[in-house]
């Protein structure tokens, strides 16, 4: 059995690289190659997709991020909410804006943001200094929003929801990152949906925020050389609009093969001491990960499937509050139980639409030949 990579892109670029290369050429040869038409009919064609009345082509997910809290207001001093256990981008791009991070501990189930982790923090913000909450959907499954709108509403935060694992999934029949004031997506080359490059998007439903993403996103102007605020350089570029387009048509059949690839595991592996994905009745999961758990560390299965050629990794190995470069908002080990311990009993392993059958029933094997 050759190596099964986590992510093969040669395979889902294949089929479709005549329809790729023939956008491509049309950008090149209209020679408009930021913010240019493609970038303009891809957000349209993600407005339509997702059903929400604006959407923004920026630099890369976490600088969606960054735009959405701009435009939120957030500013130095003020606080947001993230989860401890997610890709450091969410949290970076708090700080980017010069506000503070602060972290909540995860479901133990979903992995997304505790509920109940959030009335806390909110409990214990003396200052008022919170004023946002991003909920990361984590490895391609909604966080209860409603749950959470119903806390924003009522402590009259923000709300950014950190679709970039979720792009095309849905809550209660809603697409993912459409729920909050804004949805913040990444087509970082690895996503379901992925540029050649790095690209993003902001979604939302206010024509107000919309202006101010534009304005942000390019150098805070609206008519060249005239600058009416202190913006970014965080503009798509039109070849990465281009290529996303082609993709987007297949992006619901894709992900439908994860789906179909993840039941396939979950049959095979039900019944032995792994726990594989819970997915709640409000959302539907697109596998950007496919997670396994275990009652004690995932290292020794990481190591055995590793050494049969699969291609196997922990999303996340360091939960945010002990990384180094946010030591400085004095969190230490063991703040966060639930976050630490997924660090260490989790595992993804190749889930993408791709995968051959054969390299399904490998993978399979491999993991009763471990267990056993």
């Amino acid at each position: 059995m050759n190596k099964i990579p986590v992510l093969d892109l040669k395979k889902q670029i294949g089929p479709i690289r005549g329809e790729i290369d023939a956008a491509i050429a049309k950008v090149i040869d209209n020679t408009n190659f930021i913010l240019g038409q493609e970038v303009r009919d891809f957000e349209s064609d993600v407005q339509k997709y997702c059903g929400v009345k604006y959407a923004v082509g920026v630099s890369n997910g976490t600088d969606a991020i960054k735009l959405a809290l701009a435009a939120c207001g957030i500013k130095p001093g003020d606080k947001v909410l993230c989860p401890a256990f997610t890709y450091y981008a969410t949290a970076g791009a708090i700080a980017a804006t010069g506000a503070d991070p602060v972290f909540v501990d995860i479901d133990p189930e979903t992995y997304n943001i505790s509920a109940e982790g959030i009335t806390t923090a909110l409990k214990n913000d003396e200052g008022k200094k919170i004023k946002a909450v991003i909920p990361v959907h984590l490895y391609g499954q909604c966080s209860d929003m409603d749950v959470i709108m119903k806390i924003a509403v009522k402590h009259d935060l923000k709300v950014v929801e950190d679709t970039a694992q979720a792009f095309g999934a849905e809550y209660k029949g809603k697409k993912a990152g459409t729920a909050g004031d804004f949805g913040s997506v990444s087509f970082f080359p690895g996503k379901n949906l992925g540029a050649f490059g790095d690209a993003g998007m902001v979604m939302t439903n206010s024509e107000s925020a919309a202006d101010k993403l534009r304005i942000l996103r390019n150098q805070g102007n609206k008519d060249k050389y005239y600058h009416l605020v202190l913006g970014f350089n965080n503009r798509m570029d039109t070849i990465q609009a281009a290529v996303l387009r082609v993709k987007l048509k297949y992006l619901d059949s894709w992900n439908k093969k994860r789906q179909q690839n993840a039941e396939y595991f979950n049959r095979q592996l039900s019944g032995l001491d792994i726990k594989t994905p819970f997915v709640p009745s409000y959302t539907t999961h697109i596998y950007h990960q496919y997670i396994l758990r275990l009652n004690s560390s995932s290292k020794g299965l990481i190591g055995h499937l590793q050494g049969k050629g699969i291609d196997t990794r922990v999303y996340y190995p360091l939960p945010l509050h002990m990384q180094d470069c946010f030591k400085y908002l004095g969190y230490k080990e063991g703040d966060f139980p639930v976050s630490e311990k997924a660090s260490t009993t989790t595992l993804a392993i190749p889930v993408y639409p791709d995968l051959a059958q054969e390299e399904l029933d490998y993978i399979v094997n491999s993991i009763k030949e471990f267990l056993r």
